[in-house]
C-alpha cells in the first residue's frame, strides 16, 4: 500500500463549493481506500491505496465528488515519496521562514519553463519563484494576499491546460508527515 495525498482545488472558499471533510473521508473510503484522513478544511486528504496510478486515483475522486455534490472539483493526487522530494528540493530556506511566506503550487503535469520567461522576476523582488518537478515554489515575504508576483503567476497563460493548486509550506510539511509509509 502506498500513501497518497489528494489536493482538491478551490473548495470551501467563501462558502462556495462546500465539501465537508467527513463526507470527503466517506467518499475516499467508498472508493476502497484505507487509512483515510483529512487535514484542514481546504481540501487536503490522505489515504492508502494499491493503485499506483495518480491520474486514475484523481479521476475517480473527481467523479465521486461530482456525483455526490453535483459540481466538479479538480483534484491532484501525489504519493508521499513525491511530496518528500518536493519538500527536499525547496530552493528557499524553508526552516527560517514562516509558513505563510512560502507556498508550493502543484501542477497536474510538467510545465514548460519557457512559459515563465515573460515574467519580469526582478520587478517583483523581494518576492521570488522557482520551478520544480510539477511544482512552483513561491517566496512571498509579506504573505500571499499582498503578493503581486502571485497574481502574475496565477495567469492561466503560463500553464495552459494544467490543473494547479497551491498550499502554504506548513501544509506541505504536514502532508509529507501524513503520507509517510
Amino acid at each position: 500500500m502506498t500513501r497518497y495525498a489528494a489536493l482538491l482545488r478551490g473548495i470551501n472558499v467563501g462558502g462556495h463549493r462546500r465539501v465537508p471533510m467527513p463526507v470527503l473521508r466517506e467518499l475516499l473510503t467508498g472508493l476502497g481506500h484505507g487509512d483515510v484522513a483529512t487535514y484542514l478544511q481546504s481540501g487536503n486528504a490522505v489515504f492508502s491505496s494499491d493503485s499506483g496510478d495518480e491520474k486514475t486515483l484523481a479521476a475517480s475522486l473527481e467523479r465521486a465528488i461530482e456525483e455526490h455534490f453535483g459540481f466538479g472539483v479538480d483534484c491532484l493526487v501525489r504519493d508521499g515519496a513525491y511530496l518528500r522530494a518536493v519538500a527536499d528540493a525547496c530552493p528557499f530556506p524553508a526552516a527560517t521562514l514562516e509558513g505563510k511566506q512560502l507556498h508550493v503550487t502543484f501542477f497536474s503535469e510538467p510545465v514548460d519553463p519557457g512559459r515563465f520567461a515573460s515574467v519580469d522576476a526582478p520587478a517583483f523582488l523581494p518576492e521570488e519563484f522557482r520551478l520544480g518537478d510539477r511544482a512552483l515554489y513561491l517566496y512571498v515575504p509579506n504573505g500571499l494576499g499582498r503578493s503581486e508576483l502571485a497574481a502574475e503567476l496565477a495567469k492561466p497563460r503560463l500553464f495552459p491546460g494544467a490543473v494547479a493548486t497551491s498550499r502554504n509550506w506548513n501544509t506541505v510539511v504536514k502532508l509529507v508527515e501524513l503520507t509517510r509509509d
